[in-house]
């Protein structure tokens, strides 16, 4: 895997200063959403790289980095609502699949559109929550509004990460993928910690009321 991301990262960093580029970013974005095995993080950042090198606009980045990310998490949510026949029939032959599924629907329905923003930044998560909240007949509008907002907080982050580190990873990709990755592990973490500790204050609330 590590070979493949640096062998990838190396051959994207060689066609980043093409004006067509920012289509590349726009279709993997798009298909990491539902294949998540590719890396639309690197992509988005590379483009950030070569903005900040004056071969690409930076709003542009951002721009096809969320708008690929929001047709591919759309994409995945009509996949799960398209099969979720066939999801409840196999959750159906088995109490402990049904319990599984029935409860990522009250997680979804629980935590709300922040649960949708915190997956977004963990890979194969987002594709997991989206093909989810299909299969749970989430409302449409709601799941597209929050996404919207997903995907603009996703690519404004890993744009302007490689813009502002360019010349960080100019000549190390690979470590631009890793920061992602830790990077979104760590956003991922604070939002959950705001979480518990808004969860804990309002159940203590509510025990003195």
């Amino acid at each position: 895997m590590f070979d493949f991301i640096s062998d990838l990262t190396n051959e994207l960093d060689e066609i980043s200063s093409n004006w067509w580029f920012i289509l590349v970013i726009l279709i993997i974005a798009l298909l990491d959403s539902v294949i998540p095995v590719v890396p639309s993080e690197t992509t988005v950042i590379i483009g950030g790289v070569a903005a900040g090198q004056g071969n690409q606009s930076i709003v542009l980045v951002i721009v096809a980095g969320a708008i690929g990310a929001f047709l591919g998490d759309n994409l995945a949510y009509l996949i799960g609502r398209r099969f979720k026949g066939r999801v409840n029939g196999w959750a159906d032959k088995k109490d402990s699949r049904r319990e599984r599924l029935d409860g990522a629907g009250r997680q979804i329905r629980k935590r709300g559109g922040m649960l949708l923003i915190t997956a977004r930044f963990i890979p194969g998560g987002r594709t997991l929550l989206t093909i989810s909240s299909g299969v749970t007949s989430q409302p449409r509008p709601w799941f597209v509004g929050w996404i919207a907002v997903a995907v603009t907080i996703w690519s404004s982050y890993a744009g302007i990460l490689g813009y502002i580190f360019g010349n960080s990873f100019k000549d190390n990709h690979t470590a631009a993928f890793w920061l992602a990755f830790v990077t979104a592990l760590a956003i991922t973490g604070l939002i959950e910690l705001v979480r518990f500790v808004r969860e804990r204050r309002n159940h203590a609330i509510r025990e003195v009321a």
